[in-house]
């Protein structure tokens, strides 16, 4: 069984100082690499005349990468990973911009710098924990349809689709401990006709 772990609920944004020189953490949720690289890519923009944008990302059980963007190798994007995953975070993006105040730091003056930027901004975001789970799809005939998806409304359970055919099927997001109840409770519900099956792992908030 995965694990669970932490993401945020929305993007937060701190700045710090170190020796005159700024350091603005910037962070969000994101669900692949493709939307942190476009946060990335966003913040970049926004502060083209930085001295260093370096990132840092961690995307589902083990994707983690760093960018030192320039800094001696290993002083930014490798704290600002371990960081992520040392608080237990994963499906965020951090980028950390660096505007250089005339002091140097030193290798371990940058990654202290680095690393606290990120632990400093984790301490005021809103987190949500994420619980391991599965997509269950539930199959009912038509004439059950309206008191399966009532009940599923007004439940617990996340409705993620529904799809009308010969039959009507509900993907529902159910977490991984809780499918032998739910299981029960749709065989309750529908005096044993709804056809259940236990689909691919997935993450819920929890």
């Amino acid at each position: 069984m995965s694990s669970s772990y932490l993401t945020l609920k929305t993007g937060v944004e701190h700045e710090t100082e170190a020796r005159r020189s700024r350091f603005v953490c910037a962070m969000a949720p994101v669900s692949g690499v493709e939307e942190a690289q476009e946060f990335i890519a966003g913040r970049r923009r926004a502060h083209a005349g930085a001295t260093h944008n370096c990132t840092a990302y961690v995307i589902g059980q083990r994707l983690q990468k760093g960018d030192d963007d320039g800094e001696p190798g290993g002083t930014a994007g490798t704290p600002m990973v371990q960081a992520l995953v040392g608080r237990g975070f994963s499906d965020v993006v951090a980028v950390v911009t660096r505007y250089f105040g005339g002091v140097l730091l030193g290798a371990g003056g940058l990654v202290r710098a680095y690393g606290s930027a990120v632990t400093e901004t984790l301490d005021r975001a809103e987190a949500v924990r994420m619980v391991p789970a599965r997509l269950v799809r539930v199959s009912v005939a038509h004439d059950q349809a309206g008191r399966v998806e009532n009940g599923l409304r007004a439940s617990r359970y996340a409705v993620r689709d529904v799809a009308y055919g010969s039959t009507v099927e509900f993907a529902v997001a159910v977490g991984e401990d809780e499918v032998p109840a739910f299981t029960a409770w749709l065989a309750t519900l529908t005096a044993g006709r709804a056809r259940v099956q236990t689909g691919e792992g997935m993450h819920v908030p929890g």
